[in-house]
């Protein structure tokens, strides 16, 4: 097998800051957070943010649901550094250099459009126990703009160096013209253009979006709750994950030398996977509640150990 090369991989997305920290039951009612929950910020928590750094010890990482597959690809693979690319939008700002720093110390190769409209994107990970509470400030994540940025002819190059697509259905809130190029340039060359569904409201909100995409999706991913609102939007008239799953790879698509792969998780209970013909499910190991750390990122490390195991099967990159 060949060995993966920079640039192998390619995300797009909405860059956070993740600003992480070990905080009390207080702090999470001050601002009316669940243990484990992920939310969007409101005007009531804007001081959180300042707060939470001022009172606790905190620590910074590279986040945002596919820069934080990208990073535990790149975490996986190890050698040689900048196998994955990412492309996405922060702010001139202080955050904007950490984050920087911080993709950089994950060996990503990122290649941000910088504006100075909005602050960069930053997540506090609010973690009580083995929970965590996550707000997210979007900010700059929302000002993504082909025109200015993925157009370019020394970005579109980094595209077109890649063999496997990896974006989360997030981005298709912020720019959707720029997930259809990169898709139908995967589709045309025959690449693997993988999605996720990434959360309920992507699937009820944000449905005409998502449709445009779906039939250049080689490989989806989503979660018990996701594919719920994925059946129920779509009219699928069944609850049951595996029939979901097979519904969703019958689906139309424009690449038909690649069939659709449909992963669904369930959490602790079994994933299911949809692949050719047949629907198989897998048993998730199971865990001493004690040896977990946080949850934060777990999902969006599973879409990526997926997206490696296909490749590897397809011998794009070494075992």
């Amino acid at each position: 097998m060949s060995s993966a090369s920079a640039n192998t991989l390619f995300g797009m997305g909405n860059p956070l800051l993740d600003i992480c920290a070990v905080v009390d039951k207080d702090f999470l009612d001050k601002y009316t957070l669940k243990p484990n929950d992920q939310i969007l910020a409101e005007d009531k928590h804007k001081a959180l943010f300042e707060e939470i750094v001022k009172k606790f010890k905190v620590e910074y990482h590279a986040g945002g649901a596919t820069q934080n597959s990208i990073k535990v690809a790149q975490w996986m693979i190890q050698e040689p550094h900048n196998v994955g690319t990412f492309f996405g939008c922060i702010g001139k700002d202080k955050f904007g250099e950490i984050l920087k720093q911080k993709a950089e110390e994950a060996h990503i190769d990122s290649h941000y459009y910088e504006q100075d409209e909005e602050p960069t994107g930053t997540c506090a990970a609010c973690i009580t126990g083995d929970n965590r509470s996550l707000v997210a400030n979007l900010a700059a994540a929302n000002c993504y703009k082909k025109d200015k940025h993925l157009d370019l002819e020394e970005n579109w190059k980094l595209v077109e160096k890649a063999k496997v697509y990896y974006i989360a259905g997030f981005f298709l809130t912020v720019s959707l013209e720029s997930i259809l190029k990169v898709a139908k340039h995967a589709s045309e060359n025959n690449k693997l253009f993988c999605l996720n569904l990434s959360a309920p409201f992507i699937c009820q909100f944000f449905k005409d979006n998502l449709m445009q995409v779906m039939p250049y999706v080689d490989v989806l991913f989503g979660n018990e709750t996701e594919a719920a609102a994925f059946a129920k939007e779509q009219e699928f008239e069944t609850k049951d994950i595996k029939e979901i799953a097979k519904k969703a790879q019958a689906l139309p698509k424009v690449n038909t030398k690649r069939q659709r792969v449909v992963v669904l998780t369930q959490g602790k209970d079994e994933t299911t996977m949809a692949m050719s013909d047949k629907v198989e499910t897998f048993p998730v190991l199971k865990i001493d509640p004690k040896d977990i750390v946080d949850t934060n990122g777990a999902g969006d490390a599973l879409s990526e150990d997926s997206c490696l195991n296909w490749c590897r099967t397809n011998r794009w990159i070494s075992a």
